[in-house]
Order: structure tokens, then sequence, then C-alpha cells
């Protein structure tokens, strides 16, 4: 399954994001903690280059807890900050004032060495779509400022919101890049939520969730669906499913596609439990 996705809007938005960098001190990279590599946007290395940075790793709450803690210590190995934050449920928010602070702080002791007050922090949120920065900004801001939505691709343009007196956020529309190098990054931003459902094949979708349940979850796997063991052919495994939860057409015959719209459901509500889809050690060795 090839996935492409770059609504004209997006193109747009990397150049605001590059013209209005100069106007920031510092970058809050929203990721989705389930897939911390996947979510993150190969093109905002080469914009944002050596601005300091904060990277996010938001819905922290779905996300393995253990695996959560293996990300943020690689992050600090490549000497970038990250923090894990649930957005939805205001989990973290004092902590990114915090961090940037210590981030920030040479650079405004300088200021004041100057005799000069520091202004408030400017900050730009930036991510790929879905990934949660209308919900973040709301909840730093403390009221709804910014639109937020399921849908990806929801925040069209940029605007400055004030965070008290301590920061000013620009908000800037999701970036995706123009295609997918490694399908799999596809597959996983397609799994968590962050391309259109209307573009995707489900049942390959499907196919490739449950073999990463296979290897990463297998007892929760067979725990859901009342598996004895793990069938060695996927379409076996999307038969007992289907009689298992009623997906047939008449003559008893398993409907694949109701299947696979199960088993996607299923996994994005937490039925599962949380579950993040890739670890640090998968890209050490291969993607440094």
């Amino acid at each position: 399954m090839t996935i492409q996705w770059f609504p004209g809007h997006m193109a747009k938005a990397r150049r605001e994001v590059t013209e209005k960098l100069k106007l920031v001190d510092i970058i809050f990279e929203l990721v989705d903690c389930r897939i911390p590599y996947s979510s993150r946007n190969p093109m905002i290395d080469e914009i944002i280059q050596h601005k300091p940075r904060l990277v996010l790793l938001n819905k922290a709450d779905m996300a393995d807890k253990v695996v959560t803690r293996e990300w943020i210590a690689y992050f600090a190995v490549k000497g970038i900050k990250a923090l894990a934050i649930n957005s939805h449920a205001g989990e973290g928010m004092k902590n990114i004032v915090q961090a940037s602070n210590e981030i920030l702080k040479e650079k405004f002791d300088r200021v004041r060495a100057k005799g000069v007050k520091p202004r408030a922090i400017r900050a730009m949120i930036v991510g790929i779509p879905n990934a949660g920065k209308s919900t973040l900004i709301n909840r730093l801001a403390k009221k709804n400022i910014a639109k937020t939505g399921n849908t990806p691709g929801v925040t069209k343009s940029q605007q400055w919101i004030k965070v008290g007196k301590e920061m000013e956020l620009l908000d800037t529309p999701g970036i995706l890049w123009p295609k997918f190098e490694d399908q799999e990054v596809g597959m996983k931003l397609a799994i968590t939520g962050a391309i259109k459902d209307t573009l995707l094949n489900l049942q390959d979708l499907t196919v490739y969730s449950l073999r990463f349940l296979e290897r990463a979850y297998p007892d929760r796997l067979k725990e859901r669906y009342n598996l004895e063991g793990l069938p060695e052919n996927v379409v076996e495994m999307f038969d007992h499913i289907g009689v298992l939860r009623g997906c047939l057409m008449a003559g008893g015959i398993v409907d694949y596609d109701k299947v696979s719209e199960l088993v996607i459901r299923e996994i994005r509500s937490e039925k599962f439990g949380r579950l993040t889809f890739e670890r640090p050690a998968d890209f050490m060795i291969e993607k440094e």
C-alpha cells in the first residue's frame, strides 16, 4: 500500500514556518508518543536548523510507559530535551514553560547582563496533522482559542496566542512530507489517525497491525480475541476474529472489510491497552 498525502496548504505552511522562524526563541516539536520517530517530519530538521527545540511527546496516556521512558532517554542522548505530555487532560503543561526556561537560560542571562529585562518566551509549535497542537494551545492558554478536531488538517493558518505573561505561541498548520520513502512510516501514521482513512486500504493496514501485535504484544492479542495460539496465516486470524465478533455476510462468509474496521477501531480506542508502535532500538543502527 502506497500512502501519499500533501494538500496544498501544507506546502504553504512550510514556507510560512521558514519565514516566521526568526521571530521565535524556541521550537515546540509536537509528536505522537505512540510513534515518536514516524511522527517527526524530516522537513522540520531542515527548516529549523539550529534553533533551540523542545520535543513534546503528546498522547502519552495512550502510549506504553516503559517505551516512553526509552524515547525520552533517546532524545537526551541526541542533546534534545523531550517531555511526555497529555494535552487532552492537561498533564505536563507546567513542565513545558519550565523546560523552555531551562533551554533558553543562557540566552536570557545574556539579555539580563545587558540590563534588559527578558520579554516573554516566543515559541513556535510545529508537527504533523492530528498530533494535538490545537488542544495543547488551548490547554496552555486556558481557553478555547485554537480550533480542534479529530480529523487531520484542521488548522489552516497561523496565529499568535498569549500564555499568561511568560509565553507567546505561534501556531502553525500541520506539515506532512510529500511522500513516504519508508512505507512502514506511512502505516504507523495511518494506524494512529494522522492520515485520512479515505486514503487507506484498511485490509492492508489491518494485516500490518495484527503482525505488529503478534510481535510486540502477543498476549494482549490472544486475550482480546480468545486465541489459544497465533496462526501463521493471517487469513486464519481474520476468519477467527470474523466468526468471534459476528463480522459475517450471507451464508456465514467472513466480511474482511468489517473485520478490518473492527480491529483498527479497537486499536485506536485502546481496547488493547496502551500501545507504542516503535522503539528507539529499531532506529539506532539503521536510520541514525
